[in-house]
């Protein structure tokens, strides 16, 4: 049995919503960094010790920029926002996904794009490969969901035009 209109913009919402609120959380949680940091500094012994030097390396950059350069954190402020509103640009295709289609691909291209973004920026920075992966691991969380609405939205979009022959 094929699914109707209305169960696929349900499946379609349920999916965006997961994905916009992952949006917002991550750009949420990018304000309180050196917060964040602090409550990971005070309970160090739960990571390996790999990662328990590159938190302690981060929290000592955070901390030691905040406190004599804090308009550099402003650029992760704007790394916040940018989350929340790439989040709003997803309104479109809750309220119709078929005439909004090219969000959920324009979304899915942005999350290809981090894996080069992670590649060439992350060495040049010195970020750990270890890291780079982590920050991959958004691409492909962020795609599996657009990936998914799509699909349904090309359903959506097969079963409204054979309706209108």
């Amino acid at each position: 049995m094929h699914p109707t209109p209305t169960q696929l913009k349900k499946k379609i919402k349920r999916w965006l919503i997961f994905l916009m609120a992952g949006l917002v959380l991550s750009g949420i949680t990018a304000f309180p960094i050196e917060s964040e940091l602090t409550i990971a500094m005070n309970n160090l012994d739960i990571f390996s010790p790999k990662m328990q030097h590159w938190l302690t390396t981060i929290y000592t950059a955070v901390k030691t920029t905040n406190a004599q350069y804090p308009y550099l954190s402003y650029g992760t402020d704007w790394l916040a926002f940018a989350h929340i509103v790439i989040a709003i640009a997803f309104i479109g295709p809750l309220r119709d996904p078929v005439r909004n289609i090219w969000v959920l691909q324009f979304g899915m291209i942005a999350c290809v794009l981090i894996f080069p973004l992670a590649f060439i920026a992350g060495p040049i920075r010195h970020i750990p490969m270890f890291w780079q992966l982590v920050d991959c691991s958004f691409g492909v969380i962020g795609f599996i969901p657009l990936y998914i609405a799509c699909r349904y939205t090309y359903q959506l979009e097969n079963i409204t035009n054979n309706n209108h022959l």
